[in-house]
């Protein structure tokens, strides 16, 4: 029975009853999948956020109504905390995607277009497989590394395509949050092999609540707020969704496939917030999205065919 516990504990999937490891909560490629659709939105939600809150204080309240559902969650279910070794790992998750990540994405986002910003952080994938090697010191095959790099090559060739080839202001803003984000991803999946991922984020989340919460209290008087249903609705989702739900799924996703396996799946993200551009923010559509479209995911479908 000791035994049993300690299982439930360390994966966050309950070890009763015939099955209950095979289902949806052990199907690691739909979690991660869950995960990536989840973020796709987040720079649409970022824009329609923009509408009612100036950039710090759509970044400020994100952190903090996030914060109360990743407290409520804890409360609810009572977990233990975190040992002290894990503390740091989980302190690179609130720096990385509770922090720098939101802040960086969102004063780029007053620059650049939501179709533009996906196509750079579409990168993500190849930075987070790199520092998670780098990391855990795992040596995926060569043939994951040209995939996945082929891959990197496409999104990032795409985002100096739309720009003329003259990267400005907001690709420093994202090529940063690209950076932080996956230390992030790629520590917040080493700690999830061990600890369930939304506890992982839920604690993270918490971490940075208090500056979160400064950041708040400092720029609600500096920056204007204007309350309409799409900003309102936009500020919601970016908390709910993409600072906590959405890491749930996507952190036991990589717990199941492996940090770096999973993190190709993130190769769709960016075609995902493309399609959002367009038919939410009505950015023009390019046929240049199909070509990308078509040799990303021809990508992702080797890599996940590519033992590690």
């Amino acid at each position: 029975m000791k035994a049993k516990n300690s299982a439930t504990v360390a994966t966050g999937v309950s070890v009763r009853g015939p099955g209950r490891a095979d289902g949806v909560w052990g199907n690691g490629p739909l979690l991660a999948s869950l995960g990536v659709v989840a973020f796709s939105l987040s720079f649409p939600g970022t824009v329609f956020a923009l509408d009612g809150f100036g950039p710090w204080t759509a970044t400020g309240l994100r952190g903090v109504i996030a914060a109360a559902l990743a407290g409520t969650a804890l409360l609810w279910a009572h977990p233990p905390v975190p040992a002290r070794h894990d503390w740091a790992g989980i302190t690179v998750v609130a720096l990385g995607c509770a922090l720098g990540f939101p802040l960086l994405t969102t004063l780029a986002l007053q620059t650049t277009s939501a179709s533009h910003s996906a196509v750079v952080i579409g990168a993500l994938p190849m930075a987070t497989a790199v520092i998670s090697t780098l990391r855990t010191g795992n040596r995926p095959s060569w043939a994951f590394w040209c995939a996945a790099a082929a891959g990197g090559a496409v999104v990032v060739g795409f985002a100096l395509l739309q720009s003329n080839g003259v990267p400005g202001i907001g690709d420093l803003y994202l090529v940063a949050a690209l950076v932080v984000c996956a230390a992030g991803y790629a520590e917040g999946g080493r700690l999830s092999s061990r600890i369930p991922g939304w506890q992982v984020i839920a604690w993270g989340v918490l971490l940075a609540a208090p500056v979160n919460l400064v950041v708040t209290i400092a720029a609600l008087p500096m920056e204007p707020v204007h309350l309409s249903a799409r900003g309102v609705a936009g500020l919601l989702y970016i908390a709910a969704a993409s600072q906590f739900l959405g890491f749930v799924v996507w952190y036991r996703g990589m717990a199941l496939m492996g940090v770096t396996r999973a993190s190709q799946l993130q190769l769709m993200q960016p075609l995902l917030t493309l399609v959002w551009a367009v038919l939410l923010l009505g950015e023009p559509f390019s046929p240049d999205v199909v070509v990308a479209a078509v040799l990303v995911l021809a990508c992702v479908a080797l890599t996940q065919r590519t033992r590690a």
